[in-house]
């Protein structure tokens, strides 16, 4: 088999950790996991940071994984209230479904969001066939 033919999921699987910047020993808080959610990405978010997804954080964390719909309320809110989990470094990795799909967050309100609970974007990532993902940082020189 020619391996420029296709790409293997585990190549995807690389292509996604890469862009999302995932390291083994990284704490990664999962909030707003449903039955929509992708878990394959889970799988692979776990995988490459060599640990199990936190539900409930008892110590901070490096990354907060927020699953994100628009019915799901104000999203200002649920930003807010994943910062406290997070350490000074920490940020977090917005999920929301893609252009199209139920639950749509449109980029305006996503951006204003996060400028409001007092956060930066700085990268996107498409993750699967239906959800996008977006970097959102406390912006440098910030304090809690």
């Amino acid at each position: 088999m020619d391996p420029g033919v296709t790409v293997s999921a585990s190549e995807q699987d690389q292509a996604v950790v890469g862009k999302l910047g995932l390291t083994p020993g990284l704490a990664v808080q999962e909030i707003g996991w449903d039955d929509d959610v992708d878990d394959e990405v889970r799988v692979m978010i776990e995988d490459a940071v060599d640990g199990e997804l936190v539900e409930e954080a008892v110590e901070p964390v490096d990354l907060v994984l927020l699953w994100w719909r628009d019915s799901d309320g104000d999203l200002v809110d649920g930003l807010v209230e994943a910062l406290p989990d997070l350490t000074d470094s920490g940020y977090i990795w917005l999920m929301t479904p893609k252009v199209g799909r139920d639950g749509y967050v449109d980029a305006v309100d996503l951006a204003e969001a996060a400028e409001t609970a007092g956060l930066a974007q700085t990268t996107t990532a498409s993750v699967s066939a239906d959800w996008a993902a977006t970097k959102l940082v406390r912006p440098k020189g910030s304090r809690r």
